[in-house]
């Protein structure tokens, strides 16, 4: 929903220019659509990403770990630490900032601009409630979304998607005007365009999240060349039972900066970020290591 109130935002605030003679769009021929529809969700996709870690601390209102800071850390956030730096420096990335924010919820996320401008962020809720060994497995599965990139690769995805929704929705309103008089042609190229991106915004929104689920299951995969399989499976089994012991719902603009997501049903689990809890346990104990 975030990402579709920005389609409309911006595309509001073009036609406003527009409505006073400054002219950004771009009706004409498809290319040139294509092209303008191209270079705004770029643009607007990778300044997003250029400042996930600047929002994920107002967000959580917290400041990293410093390495002068280390024999202050207790033992658990000492494990988050020493995982951190050991898979960052088997890996050849620039060490990633290490966080700790206090809320009762287990979470634990990783975000940043790339493999070597990212961070790692763990709760107190998460380190009061899991075992040493279950909390290396979750510190373990967010460096696995850094190492493969994920960060980038949904940004460069949702551009692809945004790119498309925006260009679909203008071809068709372009087209649309040309059925009303001459008078109300602007108006109604308006309308259609800030409808059809709704629309299809949620549409495409299912390409999104099916790829959201996907890199979940392939950071389980990669976490399990570094933590036992077993160490998985129940770090996630107590994570499901904290899961369903939480009485507030995760509010759902902070839905990607989570580690898992409590179960949809029916057409809903179309819309969810994360897999299934059980999907995941599931597919690890199918998992054969090599």
């Amino acid at each position: 929903m975030t990402n579709i109130a920005i389609l409309v935002v911006l595309t509001v605030f073009i036609y406003v220019l527009w409505i006073f003679g400054i002219n950004v769009s771009a009706y004409g021929s498809y290319g040139s659509i294509l092209i303008y529809s191209a270079i705004i969700w770029f643009t607007g996709s990778f300044i997003s990403l250029a400042i996930s870690r600047w929002i994920a601390k107002k967000t959580y209102q917290i400041t990293p770990v410093r390495p002068d800071q280390l024999s202050e850390l207790s033992e658990k956030e000492r494990v988050v630490w020493n995982t951190v730096e050991e898979l960052a420096q088997r890996n050849h990335i620039t060490m990633p900032e290490v966080w700790f924010y206090q809320d009762n919820e287990p979470n634990a996320f990783a975000t940043g601009m790339s493999k070597n401008s990212s961070l790692v962020a763990v709760s107190s809720g998460l380190l009061d409630a899991m075992s040493k060994d279950a909390i290396e497995w979750v510190v373990a599965h967010e460096m696995a979304h850094i190492l493969n990139g994920d960060m980038v690769t949904m940004t460069l995805l949702q551009w692809i998607v945004n790119t498309f929704v925006v260009f679909a929705a203008k071809v068709i309103a372009n087209i649309a005007s040309g059925f009303v008089k001459e008078e109300m042609a602007w108006m109604v190229r308006i309308w259609v365009d800030i409808a059809l991106q709704i629309i299809f915004g949620i549409l495409a929104s299912l390409i999104t999240m099916k790829f959201s689920r996907y890199r979940e299951f392939k950071a389980d995969a990669g976490d399990a060349n570094y933590v036992w399989k077993e160490k998985m499976i129940a770090g996630l089994k107590v994570l499901q039972q904290l899961q369903e012991k939480m009485h507030e719902p995760v509010d759902p603009k902070f839905a990607t900066m989570q580690i898992s997501a409590k179960k949809k049903w029916g057409i809903m689990s179309l819309f969810s970020s994360h897999p299934d809890l059980s999907d995941r346990i599931e597919a690890l104990e199918n998992m054969i290591i090599r």
